[in-house]
């Protein structure tokens, strides 16, 4: 919630309210791997205001360069996702008077990540070129076509934004296995979008890499598979000051939207392979506070809005304000949230679902972060047990 809340305020300090409209998850890696990175006590955060997401309470966000370098990433990875909705003409952007004011948007954005990535060193034209030649990539693309020829665009875009981590945080020897985490964790970006896209670009007509070299699913999985084991072991070759969160986000998180994307579920310590036997659907769900059990943010183990001091509570015209912000933001039928008055920590009424319980047969790495890949949950460093 610190890097999120910090990508979200960076954007608009330093681009205004609108920018904060790109906040996503992916972006806020970028930050996470800076501070992962970072020596003890060099790590920026600060104490942001009260914003209606939170619950109208304050809270430690994470500020700096790692943070500018996300919101950087951000604004160009936006501008080129309204600009293939735009050459789709998908809904509204079909129509030419909105399609032109898509492409003035996505023009500005454009500007504002370059000016922000020049004033954290980092390059942004490497993301503008990988960008543009994905639509060249897909348009020659066709049946036979390798699906990583279509991928490799957001691989690089992807690598050079990871490797820049190390430089803000002056590990230059991270920056190698750091690229090789991004390019794999693009490609795995990538190939599950395209996955969750299929059925609906079926119906559309609108095109998807899938389906237009002809890739069978299983191979689609096999690849996804290889991406989660990539990253990882690249992880291992990096350098952290703590690592805990980035173990959790780049090994457990990733091994759960696969499983999510093909409609199984898995344990990311689960001996085996992960494609093996029958699963049960897990639930989907997306945004900021989506409900625990669904690998995002909220989700089992992940970090949470920080408890409000015992006795913090509102009185009636107070509590009946931050309601309706809550009630306006979805946040009390989709996330976890504080009671209004009382500030006790409640679940939205969409918090129930059919989660299998991996966050506790994954709880020891939270003492270490260095579990083994696929132990089956017995192979901590630190000696702690399930």
């Amino acid at each position: 919630m610190a890097h999120l809340c910090g990508l979200c305020l960076a954007l608009r300090g330093d681009h205004g309210q609108f920018a904060r409209m790109v906040t996503n998850y992916d972006g806020l890696l970028i930050s996470v791997l800076t501070e992962a990175q970072a020596d003890p006590g060099a790590a920026g955060r600060r104490t942001a205001g009260p914003c209606p997401l939170r619950g109208m309470r304050t809270a430690s966000v994470a500020h700096g360069e790692g943070a500018r370098l996300a919101a950087a990433v951000s604004l160009v990875l936006a501008s080129a996702k309204v600009r293939d909705h735009v050459a789709d003409g998908d809904g509204l952007l079909a129509r030419r008077p909105v399609a032109r004011a898509a492409r003035r948007v996505a023009a500005s954005w454009d500007a504002a990540g370059a000016r922000t990535g020049t004033a954290v060193g980092f390059d942004t034209a490497l993301l503008v070129d990988a960008v543009g030649r994905q639509t060249g990539v897909e348009a020659l693309a066709g049946p036979g076509t390798p699906i990583l020829a279509v991928t490799e665009p957001t691989e690089t875009a992807t690598a050079a934004a990871f490797a820049h981590t190390a430089v803000l945080a002056g590990r230059p020897g991270n920056a190698a296995p750091l690229a090789e985490a991004g390019r794999l964790f693009g490609r795995l970006a990538h190939l599950l979008d395209a996955v969750e896209d299929l059925r609906a670009d079926a119906a559309s007509g609108a095109w998807n890499p899938i389906a237009a070299t002809g890739t069978p699913l299983a191979e689609v999985r096999r690849l996804a598979d290889d991406a989660v084991h990539g990253v990882r072991l690249a992880l291992r070759e990096a350098e952290f000051t703590d690592g805990r969160l980035v173990h959790r986000l780049l090994a457990h998180e990733l091994r759960t939207s696969v499983d999510r994307a093909f409609g199984t579920t898995g344990c990311a310590h689960t001996p085996g392979p992960h494609t093996a036997g029958p699963r049960t659907a897990g639930p989907h769900a997306a945004g900021p506070y989506a409900p625990p059990g669904t690998g995002a943010p909220g989700g089992p183990g992940a970090p949470l809005p920080p408890e409000p001091p015992r006795g913090n509570r509102r009185g009636m015209l107070a509590g009946c304000a931050v309601w309706l912000g809550l009630a306006c933001t979805c946040q009390m039928c989709c996330g976890t949230y504080h009671d209004p008055w009382t500030g006790e920590r409640k679940e939205g009424q969409c918090g129930n679902c059919d989660c299998s319980g991996c966050g506790d047969c994954c709880s020891c790495c939270e003492c270490c972060g260095n579990c083994c890949d696929d132990c089956g949950c017995d192979g901590c460093d630190c000696g702690c047990s399930c």
